[in-house]
């Protein structure tokens, strides 16, 4: 669902003037320590998979309905990465909206489902080393964010 109808009624008031979203992002891995990162249709760069968070949602549930819809996979929310914020988590999309996320990021780990794009808001999805992101065209806030991701998952296999 590329928009949720909260932001749908929100944006016929306020068109497509900045706003400021809450958002919740999962940082799943696999056994050896692989991360799971999705080409984001809309704007054609990789990151971690996750989306907005809906009124009355807990960010923790949001992440584990984000992955669901975008990748049709299980996953449970182990623990909070961090919350980050800042310039770089600016987006203008292609139909002319600004917002600004605030994005609570969560280490998950993969219950159920092999990820599988939904085509619509996703189009490709892999798992890649740390090393292997300098390859991918990435969003302006990844490089900030996944570093503590990898951090997060090297003190959670001990």
């Amino acid at each position: 669902m590329p928009m949720s109808p909260f932001l749908a009624a929100l944006r016929a008031k306020v068109g497509s003037d900045l706003l400021v979203l809450p958002s919740a992002s999962g940082c799943v891995f696999d056994r050896s320590g692989r991360l799971l990162v999705a080409r984001h249709g809309d704007v054609g760069l990789w990151a971690v998979p996750g989306g907005g968070i809906d009124p009355d949602e807990r960010p923790q549930d949001a992440v584990v309905r984000e992955l669901r819809e975008e990748l049709g996979i299980e996953v449970e929310a182990r623990g909070l990465i961090g919350v980050y914020g800042g310039p770089e988590f600016r987006t203008l999309y292609p139909n002319g909206h600004e917002v600004s996320y605030v994005i609570a990021v969560y280490g998950c780990a993969l219950v159920s489902g092999t990820p599988t794009p939904d085509g619509d808001e996703i189009n490709d999805a892999r798992w890649v080393t740390e090393q292997e992101l300098d390859g991918l065209t990435m969003t302006g806030w990844s490089p900030g964010v996944l570093p503590d991701a990898f951090a997060w998952w090297r003190d959670q296999a001990r």
